[in-house]
């Protein structure tokens, strides 16, 4: 295997240790928060609204768009690490 192989197989393991771990962080807020822990959520109230009803609803949504800019900003350093930064 080529330097450059390597090098785009660590680029990738990588990438995807990044893709799983953010991907469980919105699975936790969106399964966790909205299904599993919402009674005990729903005890706090948020502009009106159940905290278990606003995550359920919204929350998981927002986080996955603050996930989203923590992806592109963790592959921007990848991106630098490996190389392919332009």
């Amino acid at each position: 295997m080529s330097d450059k192989q390597k090098k785009a197989s660590a680029y990738w393991k990588e990438n995807l240790r990044y893709l799983f771990i953010l991907l469980t962080i919105w699975f936790a807020v969106s399964y966790g928060a909205g299904i599993l822990f919402k009674e005990a959520l729903d005890t706090i109230q948020v502009g009106g609204f159940k905290l278990g009803f606003w995550f359920a609803q919204q929350g998981s949504i927002y986080v996955f768009v603050i996930l989203i800019f923590v992806y592109v900003r963790l592959m921007n350093k990848l991106d630098k690490k490996y190389g392919y930064d332009e």
